[in-house]
């Protein structure tokens, strides 16, 4: 499976946590649908679930005049994903993983997304 793919699968993965609580290994098996796994994708996903209340405190210190739960869900995920690889996976230069968060960030979220992932991760990076 292809990173890009393995972020994409991700997202859904975690979104899908994030937003309904769902069971980890069950939504995993779910969004597959019968695709096989990847180490990458488990993860991104073991990593963020794992890490999700120290990896919120980094986005909380570095979010202007915003809350984490007034943020969008679909970038708080990406947020979440971006800051465990930069921070504890950090297998991929920087500039790809805020780049891939930033793309799927026009994808899965609206026209604004993309400018505000890549203000909060580049402010995380100073």
């Amino acid at each position: 499976m292809k990173r890009r793919t393995a972020r994409e699968k991700a997202l859904q993965i975690l979104f899908s946590l994030d937003s309904e609580g769902y069971d980890v290994q069950a939504t995993t098996e779910h969004i597959l649908d019968g695709e096989e796994s990847d180490a990458f994708l488990l993860a991104i996903v073991k990593g963020v679930v794992d890490h999700k209340s120290e990896i919120d405190e980094k986005i909380k210190s570095h979010l202007e005049k915003w809350s984490l739960g007034r943020i969008a869900a679909v970038e708080r995920t990406l947020l979440r994903m971006a800051t465990y690889e930069l921070f504890y996976y950090k297998d991929a230069p920087e500039s790809v993983i805020i780049n891939e968060a930033i793309e799927l960030a026009h994808v899965f979220g609206d026209d604004k997304s993309g400018k505000f992932i890549n203000g909060v991760l580049s402010k995380m990076m100073k």
